[in-house]
């Protein structure tokens, strides 16, 4: 697949998303790299450890965190994004589920649009057009529709006598690629991503995870974003701060299961891991 200029091989490779939070509130990270000389120090470590995508994100989505305008999350992110493009050759990812936001960023050098909302953030046509109007690649991560993403269990019910909770996703999935596919945007520049730890439960987030595979049947390339999320502190019963082992766990299954991207806060030894995991796959 294609994001910007850069090609990526993803039936036969695996690639690290590093996740660069210029937010106050972000669940791990928050207040760490919301100042632009911050955010390029961090940026080069990651790209020195292994990242192939910057993932920039403007806007904290933790259970509880507080949703902020359209404008604000612009202040946050355009320059950052800018400074990136200008001292980096590196794709640039903007985490948003705003159609403004994402407008705003593609112009400032963004390639990626990662929607947590699954392109139906505010209706099912803005976020799809802005994404097929500039010619971005785009991450749709499962969602039900719901505009607040913040919160505990909430959209993902599944029982015995329902189906599971991957084919629930892989069919909201659908509908979100209909909706891409109605707008024009390119085939070749979708990922799809799970939603780990949005509106679901340890168990469906767990059986997901181990279900990876059968994402793939949507035809197209999947990307795991569950680093440091609670479902590794509800395992392992372990504090935010504690989780690269969990982490590391979940980038290793995933990567056997055929994810070809993985998003991490970690990148040095996740990128280690999902390297020695695909090596493995090939074998």
């Amino acid at each position: 697949m294609r994001i910007g200029n850069a090609q990526f091989d993803t039936e036969n490779e695996v690639y690290i998303m590093g996740i660069l939070n210029v937010t106050p509130d972000s669940f791990s990270d928050g207040g760490r790299f919301e100042s632009p000389d911050a955010a390029l120090f961090q940026t080069e470590k990651m790209l020195k450890e292994g990242a192939s995508i910057i993932d920039v994100g403007g806007e904290s989505t933790r259970p509880g965190s507080r949703s902020v305008s359209a404008q604000e999350e612009m202040e946050r992110v355009v320059p950052v994004i800018r400074a990136i493009r200008e001292r980096f050759d590196t794709v640039i990812s903007l985490d948003t589920c705003k159609p403004a936001v994402a407008a705003e960023g593609l112009k400032a050098g963004a390639e990626l649009i990662n929607d947590i909302a699954g392109l139906r953030y505010e209706d099912d046509t803005t976020m799809a057009a802005v994404i097929a109007g500039a010619g971005a690649a785009c991450v749709i991560m499962h969602n039900t529709g719901r505009a607040d993403m913040r919160g505990g269990v909430q959209d993902v019910k599944t029982s015995e006598e329902k189906s599971s909770v991957t084919d629930s996703v892989i069919s909201e999935l659908g509908i979100s690629l209909r909706i891409a596919e109605k707008a024009g945007i390119r085939k070749d520049g979708i990922i799809i991503d799970p939603g780990i730890g949005f509106g679901k439960d340890t168990r469906q987030n767990l059986e997901l995870i181990a279900n990876a595979d059968r994402l793939q049947e949507l035809g197209y390339p999947v990307l795991m974003a569950a680093s440091r999320k609670t479902v590794i502190g509800q395992v392992l019963d372990l504090d935010v701060s504690e989780r690269l082992e969990g982490t590391i766990a979940v980038t290793t299954a995933s990567v056997l299961k055929g994810c070809a991207f993985i998003r991490v806060h970690d990148v040095k030894e996740n990128y280690r891991a999902a390297k020695m995991a695909l090596a493995l796959r090939k074998a």
